[in-house]
């Protein structure tokens, strides 16, 4: 892996960790804060304040379900798009065989050479030179298919124009969509929001502990701020497969099998 695919599969540990460190913190100062006030007074604005806190963390609760179900939904487009993808470089490669013969086997060479430039642009990840350099190769050969596909279709029949030009066109748009999806992402003012009311929801907790004995308000402190960021990662994780723990290898399959059928 390059350094560059190093450094932003660690954004997520560095979020979370930072995340995890500052719920600590706020923590102990909103226990602080809580204790510096009487018990009875405590009490009072306790209860008063429910509400408050209620709406706060609710809304802690709809954003993590916000974040989640946004990130969710881009994996499973990921997923099926490079289904899609797969599909259509195989429909195509088979309509191949409308072209005259002699075109065919140059043709079925650039077809294997941009099937493997695209597994391998996703697979390389997260090595982002890596990948970019294999999206580069993909690249430069669609107009190198498009031109040859169109000499061909010169001297073949009507027919093959009408179902070559379609699957070609599928074939590249795919390249395109899945190229913008992979940079479609959880916009970054809403993490900072996720992150900034996580720190508050832990200094309204930590207010609330002001009157528990130190022993099971440690063990409190350590389960709400480790529970909150585990689930930041995890959304994190999903938002951004094959760079953590959250792989698509077995989407690639899908490819890989029509690359060894080519072959």
């Amino acid at each position: 892996m390059g350094e560059v695919g190093l450094g932003i599969n660690a954004i997520p540990f560095l979020i979370v960790i930072g995340l995890f460190l500052g719920m600590m913190l706020a923590l102990m100062v909103g226990r602080y804060l809580g204790r510096r006030h009487p018990s009875d007074e405590m009490a009072s604005a306790r209860t008063r304040l429910t509400a408050v806190e209620a709406a706060i963390f609710g809304l802690l609760g709809l954003l993590v379900a916000f974040t989640f179900s946004g990130a969710s939904s881009r994996y499973d487009l990921r997923r099926q798009m490079t289904v899609d993808e797969s599909n259509a470089i195989g429909t195509a490669y088979l309509r191949l065989d409308l072209l005259p013969a002699q075109a065919q086997p140059a043709l079925r060479e650039k077809f294997r050479r941009y099937l493997e430039a695209r597994i391998a642009a996703y697979r390389l990840l997260p090595d982002i030179e890596a990948s970019y350099k294999q999206v580069a190769v993909a690249t430069s050969l669609q107009p190198e298919i498009w031109a040859d596909a169109i000499a061909a279709l010169r001297e073949s029949p009507p027919q093959a124009t009408v179902v070559m030009i379609p699957a070609l066109n599928q074939m590249f748009n795919l390249a395109t969509s899945r190229a913008i999806l992979s940079l479609s992402h959880i916009p970054l003012p809403i993490l900072i929001m996720l992150v900034v009311l996580g720190v508050a929801c832990a200094l309204l907790a930590g207010y609330v502990m002001a009157g528990i004995s130190t022993r099971f308000m440690r063990v409190h402190m350590i389960t709400f701020a480790l529970i909150t960021t585990i689930t930041v990662y995890v959304i994190l994780d999903l938002d951004y497969p094959r760079f953590g723990l959250i792989q698509l290898d077995f989407v690639d399959k899908a490819m890989l099998d029509l690359l060894a059928r080519m072959k």
